[in-house]
């Protein structure tokens, strides 16, 4: 997985058709949360979301959808945004395209949105060129790092917090092993945010 905060600017060169941040000027954050829906985590999520009257973008993956359908509908009528982030989970450069493509498309069986991202962030050129067309891929500014082991979730909130900027799209996510860090720092990020006078908003 990848563990820079910020993706380098040579990605953003490689991948200019990719969502990275919305630029509209407006003082806006997107809070993301990828791999859900899973019960461990999902429900907390909405939870927190709905105690702080904000949106969020799930991008989820096809086989917890199928697993956890009442969650899945919990996302929808809570009002948040959802995207596709394959059925499997799949890293797009140890795949084939063509079983990445069909991966996907088992996906948007079960989710009902023209957003993509790709899990792991890693995605093959001839992959992106088959999606684009039909999804619009959705990456991130801020890589919250909730995922990793050698941070404290204390740190988690300070890396994110000095990232974020106008338009940055966060990304978290809803899993059993990134549960501490994210559990602690999306709240406070939530809190510290709203006082710098950011508003949230959904993927679109």
């Amino acid at each position: 997985m990848l563990r820079w905060m910020r993706a380098p600017g040579i990605f953003k060169i490689f991948f200019p058709s990719f969502v990275w941040r919305y630029n509209s000027g407006a003082k806006k954050v997107y809070l993301t949360f990828d791999d859900g829906p899973i019960p461990e985590s999902t429900l907390w999520t909405l939870n927190l979301l709905k105690e702080k009257n904000i949106k969020a973008t799930f991008f989820c993956v096809g086989d917890n959808v199928h697993k956890y359908p009442e969650l899945y509908q919990n996302i929808l009528t809570d009002g948040h945004a959802v995207g596709n982030h394959t059925y499997n989970h799949l890293k797009g450069w140890s795949v084939d395209t063509q079983r990445y493509i069909e991966n996907v498309i088992m996906a948007s069986d079960l989710i009902d949105s023209k957003l993509f991202r790709p899990p792991y962030g890693l995605i093959k050129n001839s992959q992106a060129k088959h999606l684009l067309p039909e999804y619009k891929i959705i990456m991130w500014d801020v890589l919250s790092g909730d995922f990793r082991k050698d941070i404290t979730p204390e740190q988690c909130l300070r890396d994110v917090l000095k990232k974020v900027r106008p338009g940055s799209i966060i990304s978290f996510h809803n899993h059993q092993k990134t549960k501490a860090n994210m559990q602690y720092a999306v709240p406070r990020l939530i809190d510290e945010l709203k006082l710098q006078g950011y508003e949230f908003d959904v993927c679109r």
